[in-house]
């Protein structure tokens, strides 16, 4: 617990310093990035942990009444100080690097580079303009959409299960640990190469999708980022595109890397076919370039090696 500490105080210290150099106070518009989300993991925990022992005292055969018994003796004060402390150092480091991700918006993008890159790698086709060709432009376009969609809730419910659900909490703080370097390593990529994406680089290979929720998205994304570049001191400015490296690529690595590292075939299996589809959507959507979709798969592998170290620095034992 207090490595993981070390590193949210030098990442929050590296926020606050980018802070006072754009000028610009720690925001967390309308609640929803620190405080909302901390109340949505709290009411998660509380769900999960009711279940998890409704579970454990039906194994035991203890009836309904003893649940609160099984609840008191798997969640001591101590392991419950524990697991609270990885949730909060959580949404610390998640509460930076948005607001660091928000910053990024004064360095000028880089999207013609990458939209070469991408070009060169596929012999100068544009990978979401043959998606499209190969996979249609309708009903794909809703059923991506929705895998797509469907990561901010995968995310929500996987790094509170992972507390709740190991016998040790120390195999939960791995997915802490990881899940903490996997932001920290993503805002990096961010201000190493910014970019906004290539349905903003090349709009007109991503005309004949037909218009959803992205869209709108998208377009939401755009004016938030010119809000901020024409009124950065105003208190609700505040913007969330950044294309290189896609995060919700590497995200979802470390939730399938976890799920391995801790065991769950059919979750493992599972998990591998929404990495697969993540890919897929976030190029077809048009929100990354194939570029940044393969460091988003480094950057997921980097977090949970130094998650895993940061944890178990001599050796980790098999999880239970």
């Amino acid at each position: 617990m207090l490595r993981v500490w070390v590193v949210v105080a030098v990442f929050a210290t590296v926020t606050v310093a980018r802070s006072a150099q754009v000028g610009i106070p720690l925001r967390d518009p309308n609640g929803e990035i620190f405080r909302g989300r901390l109340l949505i993991t709290a009411a998660l925990f509380a769900a999960l942990a009711a279940l998890d022992a409704g579970i454990r005292a039906r194994r035991r055969g203890i009836p309904l009444r003893g649940v609160v018994g099984v609840l008191r003796e798997r969640w001591p004060r101590q392991r419950l100080a524990l697991a609270a402390s990885g949730l909060l150092a959580y949404h610390v480091v998640y509460f930076c690097y948005h607001n660091l991700k928000s910053w990024d918006v004064f360095n000028p993008p880089r999207d013609a580079m990458l939209l070469r890159w991408d070009r060169v790698l596929f012999l100068g086709h544009d990978p979401g303009t043959l998606l499209h060709d190969l996979l249609g432009q309708h009903l794909a376009a809703y059923a991506l959409m929705g895998i797509y969609e469907s990561f901010s809730w995968l995310v929500s419910v996987s790094f509170v299960a992972s507390l709740v659900l190991t016998d040790r909490i120390r195999d939960g703080y791995v997915f802490i640990a990881s899940a903490i370097c996997v932001w920290i390593l993503g805002v990096t990529s961010y201000y190493a190469i910014p970019s906004l994406g290539p349905f903003h680089a090349a709009p007109r290979e991503f005309a004949g999708l037909p218009h959803t929720m992205v869209q709108d998205t998208q377009v939401r994304y755009m004016a938030q980022r010119a809000y901020l570049l024409a009124h950065p001191h105003a208190a609700d400015a505040f913007a969330q595109v950044s294309a290189f490296a896609s995060l919700h690529v590497g995200v979802s690595v470390v939730i399938f890397l976890m799920a391995r590292y801790y065991r769950m075939r059919r979750a493992t299996m599972a998990l591998g076919v929404f990495v697969v589809g993540t890919l897929i959507a976030t190029i077809y959507l048009g929100w990354h370039f194939a570029v940044d979709d393969v460091a988003g798969l480094l950057i997921g592998a980097l977090a949970v090696w130094f998650g895993r170290l940061l944890v178990y620095p001599r050796g980790r034992p098999a999880p239970s």
